[in-house]
């Protein structure tokens, strides 16, 4: 009896041991194949500039592309939140692209952080355009390590909470903070509350949760790439159908 006992608690040892070992394998392959299968199909030439083009583009000033962060390149949670009913939510047992451990008021918080799908890719292919910068209301503690995450090279210049006017409640993005001159400047962010005083500089982009067939910053390449041409982005920018028509994917909230 004491024999059958001991070699039933070896077993199921042995599949305790198994099931984790097995469950850590997966998580590793669901994390690269989701890497694999996100830029296996993603594709935007570069191609060399005509030179009418290429004489165009030198008689304009290099533009500014400033970027938000949250439900625009990620989306993140703290570790272990409960999430309000209804709302979008990560797939379970998605990995986070990356975690982030931060103290916040004196409290240590982990974020799961998922990246939107080609962000990287964007990224890449936008800095060989743009100037880029970040601008987020969140905290710098957190909007700094993000960014470092992104891309520490390409993402230098940023700007947090504190450079945000509070206004009603509620945060938005002065422009004028980055550069004093708002021909050149270009915002993409989730929400129109965020540029609301610079509504002529913005692209609108839906706010992005967990969907992971999202092409949203694909489908922007061929617009950011023309738009770097004008002499004033605020003369295309600030067409009515720009928003209501053109981008029939812009998400309002």
């Amino acid at each position: 009896m004491l024999k059958t006992r001991h070699r039933l608690l070896g077993i199921h040892t042995f599949v305790g041991v198994t099931s984790r070992i097995w469950g850590f394998i997966l998580y590793i392959l669901r994390k690269h194949l989701r890497t694999i299968i996100q830029y296996q199909t993603v594709r935007y030439d570069t191609l060399p500039l005509l030179p009418v083009s290429r004489n165009r583009l030198n008689a304009v000033k290099r533009k500014i592309l400033v970027l938000d962060l949250d439900e625009t390149l990620i989306h993140s949670h703290p570790d272990r939140l409960v999430r309000p009913k209804g709302r979008p939510k990560v797939r379970p047992g998605t990995p986070p692209d990356f975690i982030l451990k931060v103290v916040i008021n004196r409290h240590p918080v982990r974020f799961l952080v998922h990246k939107r799908p080609h962000v990287d890719f964007f990224l890449e292919v936008v800095s060989q355009w743009y100037e880029l910068v970040v601008f987020t209301a969140s905290m710098e503690i957190y909007g700094s390590a993000v960014s470092d995450k992104l891309d520490r090279d390409i993402l230098k210049r940023r700007y947090y909470r504190q450079h945000c006017t509070l206004d009603l409640g509620s945060y938005f993005k002065d422009l004028s903070v980055v550069h004093n001159d708002l021909s050149s400047i270009v915002i993409l962010d989730n929400s129109p509350g965020a540029y609301r005083i610079h509504p002529d500089n913005a692209i609108p982009i839906k706010s992005w949760f967990s969907d992971p067939s999202d092409t949203a910053l694909l489908n922007l390449l061929p617009m950011l790439d023309a738009l770097r041409f004008t002499s004033d982005v605020r003369s295309v920018l600030s067409r009515k159908l720009h928003q209501d028509r053109l981008w029939g994917f812009v998400h309002r909230d």
